[in-house]
């Protein structure tokens, strides 16, 4: 009988998770952002089921898109963080993707690129500016400059957009700093414009380019079931945007119960001796550890759904193996099944507990969990 962890992919609640976002994105465009192996769901797959439902996709860099390509992905494909160096100007160009350009270096690339005939200057671009996250992007007072400069290439399809780095809090000053500066490059802009990550789908109130059908939101997180920080979005004094809205988890991992044993009280659980018996406990081990993507900062008292009831995590986790006390679950027995983030619980929860988020938790699962698709079915 093999180890009984695995993850499972509900495609169904995928493409729920993606007619909601397009019924809030009104006239906007939807790019879905399936980088980082969708967030840990599988790319292609994940793309596969999307396709029909969204206008274009966004990946991290050019390897990505080369997986979508060769797994028949025909809609538009967003490489975030542009070419790297020549060859890989080139290849997103062979790919026909759209390139982020975000540095006078990345110009430089694409004007070699087309002087040496490499590729034609007719692509679609998008240039980054940098509105107060500063990783990447230009400054809103050179995006004339530059778009003079591409114009000079002769790309006649040249389109902004910028990231927000506090989108959760609206109000927040650095959020109203990155609008301020936004405005400043977008207001005079006559192209494309995209700003909107999942969080600014929900906080941000609508633009005019919205209403132009000339806005892209990026929906990314909110594609898979993760939440927004609701304590954010409830503190907001703009009260006619959302503040709160139900998504379905798409992954779900999952075990079963493989030893249980009933300890008194004063003995210690796993590495350290973190946790102490209060009382006579019924300790339940379940095969799945840090080895899996588990988080080993996971705290006391994480909880972990047995039998539909919630159970408090004990001791620290293993490579292999968590400790939870069951004495309050009478039901719990071996081969008990077990959720340790799903539908039941959800996967932010588990980050808060373990000091992180939902997004490194989705994203870093080991290679060594499998994989189960639940596909769409039809009534």
């Amino acid at each position: 009988m093999p180890r009984p962890t695995f993850v499972t992919i509900d495609l169904a609640a995928l493409t729920e998770n993606a007619r909601l976002i397009r019924s809030l994105a009104g006239s906007s465009q939807v790019m879905a952002a399936v980088k980082a192996n969708a967030y840990g769901h599988g790319m292609t797959l994940c793309a596969k089921t999307l396709e029909p439902m969204v206008d274009a996709f966004a990946v991290a860099f050019c390897e990505e898109a080369t997986q979508l390509r060769v797994a028949g992905i025909r809609k538009p494909i967003l490489i975030l963080e542009g070419p790297f160096d020549l060859q890989d100007m080139i290849e997103i160009a062979n790919l026909d993707c759209w390139p982020v350009v975000h540095s006078v270096e990345q110009i430089t690339l694409l004007e070699t690129a087309i002087s040496q005939r490499k590729c034609e200057p007719t692509q679609i671009i998008w240039l980054k500016v940098d509105t107060g996250m500063h990783r990447l992007g230009i400054s809103p007072e050179e995006v004339s400059s530059a778009t003079d400069k591409l114009q000079q290439l002769g790309i006649t399809d040249i389109r902004l957009l910028s990231h927000l780095a506090h989108a959760e809090a609206p109000d927040a000053s650095l959020t109203q700093r990155q609008l301020q500066r936004w405005t400043i490059a977008a207001d005079n802009f006559g192209g494309q414009v995209s700003l909107k990550n999942s969080a600014g789908l929900i906080t941000i109130a609508d633009t005019p380019r919205q209403l132009q059908n000339a806005e892209w939101i990026r929906p990314g997180y909110m594609l898979y079931g993760g939440a927004i920080d609701a304590r954010y979005i409830e503190s907001s004094t703009n009260n006619d945007r959302v503040t709160h809205i139900d998504t379905h988890a798409v992954m779900e991992l999952c075990s079963r119960i493989m030893a249980i044993r009933t300890i008194s009280e004063g003995e210690t659980v796993g590495y350290g001796g973190r946790w102490t018996a209060t009382r006579s406990s019924r300790i339940a081990t379940i095969p799945v550890g840090y080895g899996d993507g588990y988080p080993r900062t996971a705290e006391n008292g994480t909880p972990v759904i047995i039998e539909g009831v919630r159970c408090p995590l004990v001791g620290r986790v293993s490579m292999d193996m968590i400790t939870v006390d069951v004495t309050a679950c009478t039901q719990a027995t071996i081969g008990s099944p077990v959720q340790l983030w799903g539908p039941q619980l959800s996967v932010d929860e588990i980050a808060r507990h373990a000091n992180t988020i939902g997004y490194e938790l989705l994203t870093r699962l080991s290679e060594r969990v499998p994989r189960v698709v639940r596909p769409i079915t039809t009534p």
